[in-house]
């Protein structure tokens, strides 16, 4: 199958690390996920940028973002390690671009970069951040697209915009893959964001099902016909959940309670069932355009589902 996989890993941001109360031993889970996905073909792993648990915030552990991936860069060998995605309001770009070329240097040119324009208001208002509405959020994240790709290319980057400013910013190392770190935009709204991905990105992340990841594909084919970009130049990618058994009984059976409880749509949104059935799926989201899905396995820190799924569909 052309279909590549991603694994979302257990970060603790959708309660699925409540079973592990020490954090040093909830942050070895998490690797031992990510170094499974590494060990048995997964094309990447990715962290999302949250800084407490959903549906609400919770007494729950949260692993940052950056600071884990650097440390899962050292844990693992050959897996891509990715954001999906870094909250644009959470840091300063200019800085953001450092890290991640630093990032990119200490993985062995393995940083996939994701990057979006953020959503969590609560999480915003907690942390001291401002929270604007949705426009200006997005005209944030365009300034800070171009700073990025400035930091990444030249030699002394300097932009001038209404958010963000920097003049003759050297950034060295520039990180190891040629001729740049590959940048993703996350989210999918049709008249800015997927815009913005036709005009800057290597690659976006869009929709949950496969009739809506069609919908939003045609959508940035058409921005990239007007833009005169080569649509196929975008590496196009979505995010969905799993829990796979021998059976689709089985399958059922296996989701945590945890999961029933607090994300009851997402067994319906998921892939739920047999590797029969799930290969069924697959194909739907590969017919739709995509290249890689980005998994969430319902099941983890448990590694069951992650090698079930690897020995029939990767291996």
């Amino acid at each position: 199958m052309a279909l590549k996989f991603g694994l979302l890993l257990p970060q603790g941001w959708t309660l699925d690390l409540m079973s592990v109360k020490d954090p040093v031993e909830a942050y070895e889970a998490l690797s031992r996920a990510a170094q499974t996905a590494d060990e048995v073909g997964f094309t990447s792993a990715y962290l999302v940028d949250h800084l407490h648990t959903i549906p609400r915030p919770l007494q729950e552990l949260t692993f940052e973002c950056w600071t884990t991936a650097a440390a899962l860069a050292r844990d693992t060998k050959r897996i891509r390690i990715g954001q999906m995605v870094s909250c644009n309001g959470y840091r300063n770009p200019a800085l953001l671009a450092k890290m991640a070329s630093t990032l990119d240097v200490i993985s062995h040119g393995r940083l996939s970069f994701g990057i979006g324009a953020g959503w969590y208001e609560h999480e915003f208002r907690a942390y001291g951040y401002e929270f604007p509405a949705g426009p200006e959020r997005l005209r944030q994240l365009r300034e800070a697209v171009q700073i990025i790709l400035a930091m990444w290319t030249q030699e002394e980057a300097s932009f001038a915009g209404k958010h963000y400013q920097i003049s003759g910013a050297i950034n060295q190392p520039k990180g190891v893959q040629k001729p740049q770190i590959p940048l993703l935009i996350g989210g999918d709204g049709e008249k800015v964001t997927l815009k913005l991905v036709a005009q800057y990105a290597d690659g976006c992340n869009v929709g949950s099902n496969a009739e809506e990841v069609k919908q939003k594909l045609a959508v940035l084919k058409a921005h990239c016909e007007a833009l005169g970009r080569d649509y196929e130049h975008i590496y196009r990618t979505t995010s969905t959940f799993c829990a796979i058994g021998a059976t689709d009984e089985g399958a059922q059976a296996s989701i945590p309670a945890y999961v029933r409880t607090h994300f009851p749509d997402r067994i319906n949104l998921g892939m739920v069932g047999s590797p029969e059935t799930i290969r069924k799926r697959l194909k739907e989201y590969e017919d739709a355009g995509v290249q890689e899905l980005i998994i969430r396995f319902f099941d983890m820190p448990q590694l069951d589902g992650i090698r079930m799924f690897a020995r029939e569909f990767i291996g």
